[in-house]
């Protein structure tokens, strides 16, 4: 059986919200892939991608993915670009389930357009930029295990809704 549960998706989709809440749930603990580079590396995300660009920010990403894939019990929340790696992937899929969480390119930029530490999206029109990378991520969001529409949802009927999937689909036990 998998040991770990995987959010995947679009930032904005609502991976940490769902992923604290989800770990709560199942009793499992939570942990969020950017954070951890942010606290190992003692800088922002944003400062990391203008000083040591987006190659050097991955490296650090696939890093940190190994090291979490080795644990077991996480909810792990990875960063919306993880996806982009076959090497995270295989990472991910090889011991957890991977669930993407999706939204309308409308509904991501509602929910981050005052967020100013998106250093992807600090372009004139971040709506056409949230679409495009949407479209070339796409391909690798159909790896996941399942998916879950955030755009009309509550975070407890989505937390709900991956807790019941994880039970019935894949038997998964609930040890709180």
């Amino acid at each position: 059986m998998k040991k770990n549960i995987v959010l995947i998706g679009f930032m904005g989709s609502g991976k940490s919200v769902v992923g604290k809440l989800l770990a709560n749930n199942i009793g499992f603990t939570y942990f969020d892939v950017d954070k951890h580079i942010e606290k190992e590396s003692a800088t922002t995300i944003d400062d990391i991608f203008s000083k040591k660009g987006e190659p050097y920010f991955r490296e650090l990403e696939t890093k940190v993915i190994k090291y979490a894939s080795t644990i077991g019990k996480l909810v792990i929340s990875c960063g919306g670009g993880a996806v982009l790696k076959t090497e995270n992937m295989d990472m991910l899929e090889n011991t957890g389930i991977i669930v993407c969480l999706r939204a309308k390119p409308e509904t991501i930029f509602a929910r981050i357009k005052t967020d100013t530490s998106r250093p992807l999206l600090k372009v004139a029109d971040p709506l056409s930029k949230i679409k495009e990378l949407l479209n070339l991520r796409e391909q690798h969001y159909t790896r996941c295990s399942f998916s879950i529409d955030t755009d009309k949802f509550s975070v407890s009927e989505i937390v709900n809704s991956i807790t019941n999937t994880l039970v019935e689909k894949y038997g998964f036990k609930i040890n709180k």
